[in-house]
């Protein structure tokens, strides 16, 4: 366990001994990133916690209006460094896993969880996949264990800000392969990247066989083999080339570059303070270089993460609130929802698979009810090509040349089933400690999920196939933790992802998401951060 874990009062932001913080990019004014080294206390109009994808686009998109914004964000600014291609670094040193342990509420057992705290948040570490939601899943889904609830707007009233969306993170697509892909009003902003030859070999098998892969969706400027090869691990680690369209690069550095957006790094946001009525946040205390530091807003919009941000409503409770800030309904913290997840690898002896980046494919024939399936089982999407010191922590007793040998020759995709809300799922504190309740729901319909793409892979010719369940710890693709919806008794956050309880606080992270689809969340995330935008300022 880390030191910033035991120790309250060391940001758990804080790089890991021998990673350089990097200061802020080049082109930024000084004083877009504030360092307060005198005073205690700070104004601002609007109070942004959280610079991920959620964060990081309602900046953007408060960038102009007119109102002054302050971007707090936990960690620093992520180095580009040689370390942050090489998986070793990754994923055998921990070299920037920063966010300490929290802790499974069942058995007690500490784990680190998959966040980051750096500028730009999760957004540094994932895979670029940029997948619209589907119409279905704004609405009631029958499951085999449950019911998927409905959101309190619908596809056709995010639409236009998922197209927004994709030109703000350059991501390449190609609307009409997928038969579950909803209506778009505008295109992608770039064409599909190709598949490389194993890929096209495995999607031509597909065809085949009867079924529908196709490209998906990219954030990567990628113009040629090297530019290939050079983000052939940005697929779980960072991207030093700038390839990557990820938080920082598309909106949190173009928000400070507008003058009107500032930040503090290295800043963690420990408590929200409340008028005397409870109706309306009226500063938060953070720490800040060793010291409590207060900061006056007038509007707060949270997006920490569906763990931390339920983490800091509960940890700011009051007398009158003695369960947690915005929690009048008894939801927060609760409906906690990941993935059903499974890293699925087909093995090859006799065939090499060379593929640079291998992210490029995407199945969803049985992402919704039809013809061989009654109930919905998910997703299947490539993974960035896996290497060997991606594969050791799964499979520790294996030797590294075994390891190299089975990466060398494998196709590895990532097979996404919807994780069903429910009650006793949820988020709680104690002190400093971070408690997860989590036991997967749906299960049996990822289970058969797998099978389903083990045939489809074995005939496409990878005979062995090796299949690793995440658990509790993979939870990148967290949500549902402050639910949006019409009624206050059965959600926490409006329509607008305002708090039902108090007047000037939003929600700008999935926490506020109903269900958790089977698609990965950046974009709903980074589109909805854009429809709210106008009623986090609007009044000011």
């Amino acid at each position: 366990m880390s030191e910033a874990s035991n120790d309250p009062y060391i940001p758990l932001g804080a790089p890991r001994e021998g990673v350089r913080d990097a200061g802020p990019p080049e082109g930024l004014a000084p004083a877009a990133v504030l360092t307060l080294d005198d005073a205690d206390e700070i104004d601002t109009d609007v109070l942004i916690v959280g610079s991920g994808m959620g964060g990081g686009t309602l900046a953007y998109a408060l960038r102009e209006a007119g109102a002054e914004v302050l971007v707090v964000e936990r960690g620093g600014f992520l180095p580009r460094e040689p370390e942050n291609h090489q998986p070793e670094h990754m994923y055998l040193k921990g070299r920037y896993k920063n966010a300490g342990y929290w802790y499974d509420g069942r058995t007690g057992e500490p784990f680190a969880p998959g966040t980051y705290y750096w500028v730009g948040g999760n957004t540094k570490f994932y895979g670029a996949s940029l997948p619209r939601f589907r119409c279905s899943d704004f609405t009631e889904v029958e499951h085999q264990e449950g019911v998927s609830k409905a959101w309190p707007f619908s596809y056709e009233d995010l639409e236009p800000y998922y197209g927004e969306a994709e030109r703000l993170f350059d991501v390449h697509g190609q609307v009409g392969e997928d038969p579950t892909e909803p209506k778009h009003s505008t295109s992608y902003p770039f064409p599909p990247l190709p598949h490389e030859p194993a890929v096209e070999r495995l999607a031509e098998s597909m065809r085949k066989q009867g079924l529908h892969p196709f490209h998906t969706p990219n954030a990567l400027n990628i113009s040629s083999p090297a530019d290939r090869a050079a983000i052939a691990t940005a697929d779980g680690c960072p991207d030093d080339t700038g390839i990557k369209a990820e938080a920082e690069n598309k909106v949190v550095v173009p928000a400070l570059q507008a003058g009107r957006v500032t930040m503090m790094v290295r800043t963690e946001v420990t408590r929200l303070l409340t008028s005397d009525d409870g109706r309306r946040i009226v500063a938060a205390e953070a720490r800040h270089q060793g010291r409590i530091i207060r900061i006056n807003a007038k509007r707060v919009a949270l997006a920490a993460g569906a763990v931390n941000t339920a983490a800091l409503l509960m940890r700011s409770a009051t007398r009158a609130q003695p369960h947690g800030l915005a929690n009048s309904s008894g939801l927060l913290g609760r409906n906690y929802m990941v993935h059903n997840s499974t890293f699925f690898v087909g093995v090859n002896p006799l065939r090499v698979n060379d593929t640079r980046w291998q992210k490029t494919l995407g199945m969803n024939d049985f992402y919704e009810v039809g013809e061989t399936n009654r109930y919905p089982l998910g997703n299947l999407q490539m993974l960035g090509k896996l290497q060997a010191p991606m594969l050791k922590p799964a499979r520790q007793w294996a030797p590294t040349w075994a390891l190299k040998f089975m990466a060398a020759r494998s196709i590895d995709i990532y097979l996404t089933t919807e994780d069903l809300p429910s009650l006793d799922n949820r988020v709680r504190v104690d002190g400093d400690k971070i408690l997860i309740d989590w036991v997967p729901t749906n299960v049996a319909p990822h289970h058969e999920l797998v099978r389903r793409v083990t045939r489809i892979v074995r005939k496409a010719g990878y005979p062995l196939i090796f299949t690793q369940q995440m658990g509790i710890e993979t939870n990148s693709h967290m949500c549902g933790t402050a639910v949006a919806g019409h009624d206050p008794a059965s959600s926490v956050l409006d329509v607008n992802c305002r708090s039902h309880d108090i007047d000037n606080l939003w929600v700008a992270d999935a926490s506020f998401f109903p269900s958790s689809a089977a698609l990965n969340p950046a974009l709903t995330i980074s589109a909805n951060a854009l429809r709210i935008a106008p009623s986090v300022v609007d009044g000011l």
